[in-house]
């Protein structure tokens, strides 16, 4: 059974052993065979590298991880890659996600970061919520099947198109959001729909599934190709709206 809450602690993962049961949690949470596992070495190097892992421990046991690593963009500025993020079931309802960005964008800020990325599938409405929404992320671009097709029983095995989120963490949208407040956003040009119940369509009819993301995938590339951005999500019980609209970093 999870714990409470308040028994719940953050902390950046340094020994062998808490990288082998990081590795782990993979497979407990994703289902990935071991061909598609994040291998204790990048744990290690990622922690050499200026990179970022922080786990989430129930007492001794832990319930959740997160991996980053550096980047450098065209023209040589630096930020932070955030490859994977993962919460085991019985504890998603305790805010770990939050906690762990969080304490993400809190070292990176301390280290002269002003950037974090990271991707998702736009089919996982909660994720994009918590994204946009919770964080205060914004999203400009889209890429066609990012890591091929999985062994991840959560991927339904469609392509693994992505939308990259962009966590400007010292700007005024992810200040306001992350400290509880309500940031206005720019007016809304154009909507996204996904269904609300889009996870059981891949498991009961994995064409219908396919034919939705495609449509998606093609109004988020011609959308952010007419320069507007991701900045809001709206979801009811059944739809998930992508809100779009203009937005520069500031």
């Amino acid at each position: 059974m999870a714990g409470s809450e308040d028994r719940l602690e953050i902390r950046a993962l340094t020994e062998q052993n808490e990288f082998r049961d990081a590795v782990q949690l993979q497979k407990t949470i994703w289902g990935f065979e071991d061909i598609d596992l994040l291998p204790v070495r990048l744990f290690v190097v990622s922690t050499k590298i200026g990179g970022q892992v922080f786990g989430a421990f129930d007492r001794t046991k832990m319930v959740a991880f997160l991996l980053a690593i550096p980047g450098v963009k065209p023209g040589g500025k630096s930020y932070i890659h955030s490859h994977m993020l993962g919460v085991l079931k019985d504890y998603r309802n305790f805010g770990l996600g939050r906690r762990l960005k969080l304490a993400q964008r809190e070292e990176a800020i301390a280290r002269g970061f002003d950037l974090i990325e990271w991707t998702f599938d736009p089919l996982e409405l909660k994720n994009a919520f918590f994204n946009v929404e919770r964080l205060g992320a914004v999203v400009r671009r889209f890429v066609y099947n990012q890591y091929g097709t999985t062994s991840s029983h959560l991927h339904g095995g469609l392509p693994t198109d992505r939308c990259i989120a962009e966590w400007h963490i010292n700007g005024e949208r992810a200040r306001t959001v992350t400290a509880g407040g309500t940031y206005s956003r720019p007016s809304v040009e154009a909507r996204i729909s996904i269904p609300a119940d889009i996870a059981e369509i891949k498991m009961r009819d994995p064409e219908k599934a396919r034919a939705i993301q495609a449509a998606a995938g093609a109004d988020f590339t011609r959308y952010f190709r007419e320069g507007l951005a991701v900045i809001g999500v709206e979801s009811n019980s059944e739809t998930g709206t992508y809100l779009l609209g203009p937005w520069e970093s500031n």
